[in-house]
């Protein structure tokens, strides 16, 4: 497991409530496949290498506080998993209880981003969810994997006209998204 994964599940079993309820290792042993690399799906890495928590993390536009960016980014992350993936650190025994605590983990994902102030990475990231349920929605998985990567790196790094371009492309259903985006996420 990551560091930042293992400090997102500290967070959420500090705060408590029924989030901390639903953390894998809530019972004192993790939950069958809770592995990072195990439990990675199709979006982010493929367990070989960074995810998107990483890559956004690594860029200059998170220099300020890395750590800080990887943890948000990763509760997000855990939360667009908890509504279409396979969760790390979260299980929740039925689909109306996964979309809440997703929820609760964009949440506080967004506003530890605005802690740090940055209204592009904010920006950025709603796109990221908004893109990746238009992209589910349509059954485009590849898509969204590809949303993470261009997202991720638009965070670290800032955003550019082909990262727009991708978007516009992606929002308006264009069979050219999905190598748009993923030459913006390469740029």
């Amino acid at each position: 497991m990551s560091a930042a994964l293992s400090r997102l599940e500290e967070v959420l079993r500090q705060q408590g409530g029924l989030i901390a309820s639903l953390l894998a290792s809530a019972d004192g042993a993790a939950a069958a496949g809770s592995s990072v690399a195990a439990a990675q799906p199709r979006s982010g890495s493929d367990g070989g290498g960074p995810g998107p928590a990483q890559r956004a993390a690594r860029g200059p536009r998170a220099v300020a506080d890395p750590g800080e960016y990887e943890l948000l980014v990763e509760a997000i992350y855990e939360g667009y998993l908890l509504h279409y993936g396979t969760p790390r650190i979260v299980r929740a025994p039925e689909a109306d209880l996964a979309l809440l605590a997703g929820d609760q983990l964009y949440a506080l994902g967004l506003a530890r981003l605005v802690g740090l102030g940055d209204v592009e990475a904010v920006a950025e990231l709603a796109d990221v969810i908004t893109l990746c349920a238009l992209a589910h929605g349509g059954g485009e998985l590849e898509l969204a994997d590809a949303v993470w990567e261009a997202g991720a790196r638009a965070i670290g790094w800032g955003g550019s006209s082909e990262h727009e371009r991708a978007k516009a492309l992606a929002r308006a259903g264009s069979a050219d998204a999905l190598a748009a985006m993923r030459a913006a996420a390469a740029v």
